[in-house]
């Protein structure tokens, strides 16, 4: 079965290293919420506002022991106005025997404004 993991996360400014320290603690407390397997993952999709330039979230994937094929691509948001902004959002489809209710979405920062219905802590 695939199913899809969805994560998101702001950032108070518009600068490389904390856009990747950001992205990094998104997405290992997405594999770790949901025991992901790099060989299970289908694919990536990493989205930003349009105030965030300063870098490419997905090279954090690249740092990640086992993840160098998975593939992942990083896209700009869509710019509705009063939208959430700094955020990094990320699409991560994976190969899994879960329930879809079973699946933990992952919400840190004040992107918990996104989805609170589907916002876990742990």
């Amino acid at each position: 079965m695939i199913r899809g993991i969805r994560g998101a996360t702001t950032v108070n400014e518009n600068d490389e290293t904390i856009i990747l320290q950001a992205t990094d603690e998104l997405v290992h407390e997405m594999i770790r919420q949901n025991d992901i397997r790099p060989e299970d993952v289908v694919q990536v999709i990493i989205t930003v506002t349009e105030d965030l330039t300063a870098t490419f979230p997905a090279k954090v994937l690249r740092t990640i022991e086992g993840w160098m094929h998975v593939p992942v691509m990083c896209m700009l948001e869509i710019p509705v106005p009063n939208s959430l902004k700094r955020c990094i959002r990320i699409m991560m489809t994976v190969q899994t025997n879960e329930k879809q209710e079973h699946i933990h979405h992952v919400y840190l920062g004040e992107s918990v404004k996104l989805r609170p219905d589907l916002t876990k802590i742990d």
